[in-house]
């Protein structure tokens, strides 16, 4: 499984990203996918999931400012980032889940300025 995230950049506080997450399969066979984070000096954390049925899931940092979606089309997952803040800097990996092994993408920078 190849997952490869795109549309990572700089941006200003306040502005917008969208974020794609295109897998090399069928998205269908996944159970869940998900946008992951990581800091500088932090822990990889969950931003947000979406379950082959479509529920979605997101931490309580970006609720209400980012959205998961997936194009099962286009093998994609998508995040819309919006009202972005410099705390949302981080390194994004896109992660898929299946029968209980997780593959992850290489990951893509976003970096906020304030």
């Amino acid at each position: 499984v190849q997952l490869v995230e795109s549309g990572g950049g700089l941006v200003q506080a306040g502005g917008s990203l969208r974020l794609s997450c295109a897998a090399s399969e069928s998205i269908f066979s996944f159970n869940a996918m998900g946008w992951y984070r990581q800091a500088p000096g932090k822990l990889r954390e969950l931003v947000a999931d979406i379950t082959s049925d479509g529920v979605t899931t997101y931490s309580g940092s970006v609720k209400g400012r980012f959205t998961i979606s997936r194009d099962n089309a286009k093998n994609t997952v998508y995040l819309q980032m919006n009202s972005l803040k410099p705390e949302d800097t981080a390194i994004y990996y896109c992660k898929s889940r299946r029968a209980g092994l997780g593959y992850w993408g290489q990951g893509t920078q976003v970096t906020v300025s304030s």
